[in-house]
């Protein structure tokens, strides 16, 4: 299969303007008379359900949760990049492409990334205008901070909620179009299969998560904004009913996934506590502004510190180790994601790390507390402050700063960041990886697209932070409305798709076999027993450090885990019915093969790039690409014996493929 990116010709900075000038459009008398799905409501869904029908389309669109606010999306904290050069520090729509393409390792397509940068722009103006309430200078202007893998300051930001009111914006601008009548929401419901007619996605089929009831629902068109696969871990920082059922039942129907290795583990989370959680918690990156990581220089320190019999605020500065300052000084503690958590897992490897696992780093304010509190101090006139005044004043400004990040910490850890450092330890959070699309983020399925986390395209092989948000919106609000049409256009004079063909059947069918299949095992096993060894063997060979061996052993540690889930999972009730079980049950059984794909992904990349870290492949300590053989995206077709790999070969026009350096 040959893959088109179908990238418009041209200069790159001129690609996107050209080609909004020149692509089909479709009228607005004949958007009144199609149709469009759209699957998920987080920021991308939101967005491109909201601008869909305000151009005229008649939308439906479909959440497996109460309401579209509790979207995923609520959960980013620190903020969303854009190249306003509001600080007038140097940045460029250039230079956030550039930054983005270096910070995925090179693994990118540049017309996506570069398009992504520009549009950048226009998504605070558009936030701006329905009322998100980003933080603001003194004078009232908005105010920017720094994120990793970058030497400027271009992060908006809500203090750390900024993912929370990005979706209430988006969701308000959805709930008017609910209003109109222009979208009509499904809550509740779970796609659950694609419903292709001669090769076009025409629809889906859900299930009524209240009544167990199964749906047929027909469009000229379908738009995926899942999310991502992260839970395919177990333990990871998004929400536990995030899944990849709704990608995954596309590649069953012929959809390419692409480069499913790539997975972010992100450095600043709350440590594992225990055997039975279920569930980590993010601190967000803005935090490494004025935070400080550091570990005790000698294992004996961390031993004591494991034990309890010392703490962060006993070690004098001559015996830590501010390690990411060491190693990287041009960035220091705002090295890119991939690169800090590999960083800390070193450091803890070494036997350094802080908490009784050892699989954990601190993350200090006092520095910042000293700094904040000196500076405000002088700017009230206060000669010679107290020790006790300077650290009051300093605590005000980083409660002010990240406030409810501190809350949150010291409401799960029961320790006040304020007084003693943070123990942060990096762990699965977003996925790179994705259904492939081209640059109208069309799949290879006709008239299938997917947007935001659900697709692979801008990111490469590491999201920089700040950046999830960003796409998201830039998907939504201003690609789709625009890319649709190239499939729409062709599509104005095909009548209104019946949900009673005889593919819609055979899905529904499909569907439920499938469940009822699940039901029928009776064996003795949980879901969740099944979905947490699948995690136990996926961060043992396929997380932040892989090899050849350990990634054939894990394949088929999951394809033996995978035969035993469908001999020995027991799942009470029935079909018909409200029954979380059977929607956990096949959600795991997607992430079964997907983890199995993962591995198989993983190990035919023999290079370390981004995210995807190959102990055979490292130069001094740090990943080693090999661009002569890998510069490509891997597009995987599924098959439960071999998956069939389809490369899509990356150009690089723009700029120069270079050693990633931070140092």
């Amino acid at each position: 299969m040959k893959l088109e990116a179908n990238v418009p010709p041209g200069e790159l900075a001129e690609k996107w303007k050209n080609y909004r000038g020149s692509m089909n459009l479709v009228a607005p008398n004949n958007k009144r008379r199609l149709d469009v799905i759209v699957v998920g409501t987080g920021l991308a869904g939101a967005a491109a359900a909201s601008t869909l029908g305000e151009l005229g389309y008649n939308v439906k669109a479909f959440t497996f949760h109460d309401s579209p606010r509790r979207a995923h999306s609520i959960a980013a904290q620190g903020g969303i990049n854009a190249a306003k050069n509001y600080q007038n520090d140097g940045d460029s729509i250039y230079r956030l492409f550039y930054d983005t393409i270096k910070g995925g390792d090179y693994r990118s397509r540049e017309s996506n990334v570069y398009r992504l940068a520009e549009v950048s722009t226009e998504i605070i103006d558009q936030a701006v205008a329905q009322g998100v309430p980003f933080a603001r200078e003194y004078g009232g202007l908005l105010a920017n901070r720094s994120f990793g893998g970058v030497q400027v300051s271009r992060t908006f930001y809500a203090r750390g909620q900024t993912g929370q009111q990005l979706l209430l914006g988006a969701y308000s601008s959805l709930s008017r179009q609910i209003h109109k009548g222009q979208v009509k929401m499904y809550n509740r419901h779970e796609m659950l299969d694609l419903v292709k007619i001669d090769g076009k996605a025409r629809g889906i089929i859900t299930r009524n998560l209240l009544t167990g009831k199964l749906e047929r629902h027909a469009a000229h068109c379908v738009v995926l904004a899942t999310g991502g696969y992260g839970n395919v871990f177990y333990l990871s920082t998004n929400a536990m009913g995030s899944n990849v059922s709704a990608a995954w039942r596309s590649v069953k129907e012929g959809a390419l996934f692409a480069n499913p290795c790539y997975t972010q583990i992100h450095p600043t989370c709350i440590p594992v506590s225990g055997e039975y959680q279920s569930k980590l918690t993010l601190m967000s990156e803005s935090l490494r502004n004025d935070g400080r990581v550091w570990v005790p220089k000698t294992v004996e320190d961390a031993q004591a510190i494991q034990r309890g019999e010392k703490r962060a605020e006993d070690l004098p500065e001559a015996d830590r180790d501010y390690y990411l300052e060491r190693r990287y000084p041009a960035f220091g503690n705002l090295v890119p994601r991939d690169v800090a958590s590999r960083a800390a897992k070193v450091a803890s490897d070494e036997g350094k790390g802080v908490v009784k696992t050892g699989l954990g780093v601190y993350l200090d304010f006092a520095d910042a507390i000293q700094r904040y509190g000196k500076s405000e101090a002088y700017a009230a006139g206060i000669d010679n402050p107290s020790a006790e005044k300077i650290k009051e004043l300093g605590e005000a400004m980083v409660k002010a700063k990240y406030g409810n990040l501190f809350q949150m910490y010291e409401k799960i850890t029961g320790e006040n960041p304020y007084k003693t450092a943070m123990k942060i330890y990096p762990a699965v959070h977003y996925t790179m990886g994705g259904l492939w699309v081209d640059y109208n983020l069309q799949t290879n399925v006709p008239g299938l697209f997917a947007l935001g986390e659900a697709n692979f395209s801008d990111h490469g092989a590491n999201r920089l932070g700040a950046s999830a948000l960003m796409q998201g919106l830039a998907d939504g609000y201003f690609v789709i409305p625009y890319t649709i049409g190239t499939f729409l256009a062709d599509e104005i004079r095909t009548p209104k798709i019946s949900n009673d063909l005889p593919e819609f059947h055979e899905a529904e069918s499909r569907t439920r076999n499938r469940l009822e299949g699940l039901l029928a095992i009776g064996g003795n096993q949980s879901v969740e027993s099944f979905h947490r060894r699948l995690g136990k063997i996926m961060w043992e060979y396929c997380g932040m450090s892989r090899n050849a061996e350990g990634l054939k052993k894990g394949r088929e540690l999951i394809r033996e885990l995978r035969k035993e889930f469908y001999e020995d999972v027991y799942i009470p009730g029935t079909i018909d019915e409200f029954n979380p079980e059977l929607e956990k049950a096949a959600r795991v059984a997607d992430f079964l093969e997907l983890g199995e794909l993962f591995a198989v992904d993983a190990l035919d990349r023999g290079e370390s790039c981004g995210g995807h870290f190959r102990e055979e492949s490292t130069e001094n300590g740090e990943a080693k690409r090999n661009d002569e053989e890998y510069t490509y995206v891997s597009a995987w077709e599924w098959d439960d014996n071999n998956p069939i790999l389809h490369k899509e070969e990356l150009e690089f026009e723009n700029v120069e493929l270079k050693t990633r350096s931070y140092k």
